[in-house]
């Protein structure tokens, strides 16, 4: 089975997919042109991918195409429904990077309220300052708002409780199991809104999510409180954003998606909401960790070798 890996991946998840029998090769700048191009002249069966874009005229280019891996939790960076029409699966890799976001969506949290990044930064252009630094609120007895009580969201309420943070949230469906072992209790998404000091945002990227934060949302939240979104970066309305935080309306941001985000190859960007005061911004890193690397590398491999073995598809997400 020949195996097109076009993104950065585990040297180990590579020597397994290769001990599985499967001819495998790796480039981790390919996107766009260059993608549709190797994967017209390479003949792969599976294609694997992390953050690159797979588009329409990438599976046309694939005609011997039969799988795409997203070596991660969400796909929307890839189009399914062309695959669907193609005959191509799509499969994921949920839940193997859950603690690595939970634990960034925390570090964002202690950042705006403590204030870290400001802290550093004065501090290394020689600027004593801690009168200023001095007025944080604190987390313990915060209400932690989740939007999305899934994988993510669930790790993420674990640390909560841990912090002894007053835990709701809002989801699609209950989760009374989760309710019953973390304390944890279920309102409605406005609910979330005008009650929390700190709202997380873990919901999938699709037409009832996108902007499903704006200005009518920031309205109703409390002038003190903080959002922070690890999931995608198209759920917030970055302009909306910003003349909420630039006007009083909320306290600040801590952000690791962009609407619109600089490809992976890219060495440089241009993000206005990166500008803004009290908007703390890291560089779509909440899955990189290698403890989350590495187990999304196995459940690849996983993946394929069940594939190569009897023809079906884990984790299939456009059946």
């Amino acid at each position: 089975m020949n195996v097109l890996i076009a993104d950065k991946f585990e040297q180990a998840g590579i020597d397994q997919l290769c001990s599985l029998g499967c001819t495998v090769n790796t480039d981790a700048d390919l996107t766009g042109d260059s993608l549709r191009m190797a994967v017209g002249s390479n003949g792969c069966e599976v294609l694997i991918v992390r953050s690159t874009k797979v588009s329409d005229d990438v599976l046309a280019a694939g005609s011997s195409l039969k799988l795409i891996i997203r070596a991660g939790a969400g796909f929307d960076t890839i189009d399914t429904a062309a695959a669907k029409q193609r005959g191509i699966k799509v499969a994921n890799c949920p839940g193997m990077n859950s603690v690595a976001v939970a634990e960034l969506t925390f570090g964002l949290m202690l950042g705006l309220d403590r204030r870290i990044p400001d802290n550093v930064s004065d501090l290394r252009g020689g600027v004593w300052n801690k009168k200023e630094y001095g007025k944080a609120r604190g987390l313990k007895g915060r209400t932690l708002g989740i939007v999305g009580l899934g994988r993510i969201g669930y790790e993420v309420a674990v640390r909560g409780k841990a912090f002894d943070m007053d835990l709701i949230y809002s989801d699609v469906i209950a989760h009374e199991s989760k309710e019953q072992e973390l304390g944890i209790r279920r309102v409605s998404y406005k609910e979330v809104l005008r009650e929390s000091d700190f709202i997380c945002l873990h919901v999938p990227l699709n037409d009832e999510t996108r902007h499903m934060i704006s200005t009518p949302q920031f309205e109703t939240m409390k002038s003190t409180a903080f959002i922070i979104n690890c999931s995608r970066g198209g759920v917030i309305d970055e302009k909306a954003l910003a003349t909420a935080i630039e006007t009083g309306q909320i306290a600040g941001a801590g952000l690791d998606v962009y609407e619109h985000e600089p490809k992976a190859t890219d060495r440089t960007c241009s993000l206005d909401v990166a500008q803004v005061n009290r908007v703390y911004g890291t560089h779509h890193i909440g899955a990189s960790t290698e403890q989350a690397q590495l187990a999304v590398a196995q459940e690849v491999v996983r993946i394929v070798g069940e594939f190569k073995i009897t023809g079906e598809v884990l984790n299939w997400v456009n059946p």
